[in-house]
């Protein structure tokens, strides 16, 4: 057992070989949690865009373990995030609820952004001002501990209405300085927030610019408060598609340290999961300063989803080939060995990553996108058998099968699947396998006992599963010599 224990100590100092220090000390982050308390600026909507997740992409980038909690949820690419944010609600009304809702989400963090949804008529000032008090009361009276960021609002052009927003924001700066607690702390959300250039059509809710300069304010008001994290992940950021509407796609770049000038490394090319309809190139930041801090040149892919972009699984797969011949016909710019190059990814990323492989392997000519290796996370790889929620195109998902376009031109291969994936059975993927190996190409195939779809959760804390896959990799990118 001790010498468990001491493997997996050693694994996962590994994998935060960029852990920051201070002062000597090595520093460890504990995972918090994190509730947005307020209107529908917190909540965003259908036509506006809130801080929400800009600020989970700016906390996650940093290395931060968290979670987003609260009552309610709002759509992002990643999925929801959860908050507690109600639209159309003024500052009265969560000091009537927050209570109840905090003893059910004590969060470590509140950030409190509430002071639209009067009329200056009313003169809300002195009335708001007390809810506040009374919210931080309550709050406080549960969780003594509490870390509380109290913003002073974004101002409108919405006016005579919001006339009183300036006001507010004096006696939301008076209360706080009047409270002299190191637990509540002023966060300016109003100082450079220009409405004419940040807020949508109504002069009141954020555009998406609007949206980041609040995430970033919350941000840097949130580092502030939270002890150093272990790892921050700071890719190069490189746009190699640009689509009709004017949008652009971008890799997500990670090279080793070490690399010196004219050498070439071999490279891993993620492709996130989320079912072709959401995802983020973030899901497989850890895999890519792992592999990156081994020696390779670690890539993470943006491709079109339908969240989005409005897109199916043929629009994404034309992503994923342009991004690998994007990547070969750039090779020597990021020093990367064009003849060495693995793709990655789970669920959908895992089909995109089979397709590449399959799809036009069969040809005389190579295709300029077919990868030298192949890692398939819980991969969809049957896409005739089922819809996957595209049903008006499912008749020709034959095209982007890659169980019916194997070949011995499809790269070796690494498949890691769950028993119980609900999504992906076992039965179409062994016979993935089998049909590999009859056209002389190796397949590697790992299941995971009761695990299900996916194997484990980016977003939540890491498992032993996580650290297995992590090993299978390594193993198999050693055996090719990519690693």
């Amino acid at each position: 057992m001790k010498y468990r224990q001491l493997y997996l100590f050693l694994l996962f100092f590994s994998l935060f070989s960029y852990s920051v220090t201070l002062a000597g000390q090595e520093k460890k982050q504990e995972r918090f949690t994190i509730m947005g308390l307020g209107d529908s600026i917190t909540e965003g909507s259908d036509y506006f865009t809130c801080y929400l997740f800009p600020l989970w992409e700016k906390l996650f980038t940093a290395g931060y373990q968290f979670d987003f909690i609260g009552p309610r949820e709002s759509k992002c690419r990643i999925g929801t995030l959860s908050h507690c944010g109600f639209s159309g609600k003024n500052v009265e009304f969560l000091e009537s609820k927050i209570d109840s809702i905090y003893r059910l989400y004590p969060a470590d963090i509140v950030l409190l952004h509430a002071g639209h949804n009067h009329f200056v008529e009313e003169k809300p000032v002195s009335g708001m001002i007390a809810s506040y008090k009374s919210i931080i009361n309550k709050i406080q009276a549960i969780n003594p501990n509490v870390r509380i960021l109290i913003a002073q609002v974004i101002p409108s052009g919405k006016l005579p209405k919001y006339s009183y927003i300036p006001e507010l924001n004096e006696k939301i700066a008076e209360m706080v300085s009047e409270l002299h607690s190191d637990h509540i702390c002023l966060v300016n959300q109003a100082e450079g927030f220009d409405w004419k250039k940040y807020t949508i059509y109504d002069k009141v809710h954020p555009n998406k610019e609007g949206a980041e300069k609040m995430a970033t304010v919350w941000f840097n008001a949130l580092k502030k408060v939270l002890a150093p994290s272990e790892i921050t992940f700071s890719p190069e950021i490189t746009r190699y598609k640009t689509l009709e509407n004017g949008d652009s796609l971008a890799l997500h770049i990670f090279k080793p340290q070490d690399i010196k000038g004219g050498e070439k490394r071999p490279a891993i090319v993620y492709f996130f999961g989320g079912g072709w309809k959401l995802g983020t190139p973030i899901q497989f930041y850890r895999e890519c300063a792992y592999y990156a801090s081994e020696g390779m040149v670690a890539i993470s892919v943006d491709y079109r989803i339908e969240y989005l972009h409005h897109s199916t699984p043929f629009e994404s797969f034309e992503d994923a080939k342009d991004a690998i011949c994007w990547l070969r016909s750039h090779a020597s710019d990021y020093q990367l060995d064009p003849d060495k190059i693995a793709v990655a990814g789970g669920s959908a990323g895992g089909h995109l990553a089979a397709a590449l492989g399959t799809i036009g392997s069969d040809g005389a000519v190579p295709a300029g996108y077919r990868p030298n290796l192949s890692v398939l996370y819980y991969p969809v790889i049957d896409m005739v058998s089922r819809g996957y929620g595209f049903p008006e195109i499912e008749r020709d998902f034959e095209k982007i099968s890659p169980i019916h376009h194997v070949s011995k031109a499809t790269p070796s291969t690494l498949i890691l699947l769950g028993t119980k994936d609900p999504i992906v059975s076992v039965k179409a993927v062994e016979s993935y396998r089998d049909k590999l190996l009859q056209n002389g190409v190796d397949c590697e195939l790992h299941l995971f006992e009761d695990a299900g779809h996916p194997i484990f959760l980016y977003r939540k804390p890491l498992t032993d599963d996580y650290y297995k896959i992590r090993k299978l990799t390594d193993n198999f990118l050693r055996r090719y010599g990519f690693l």
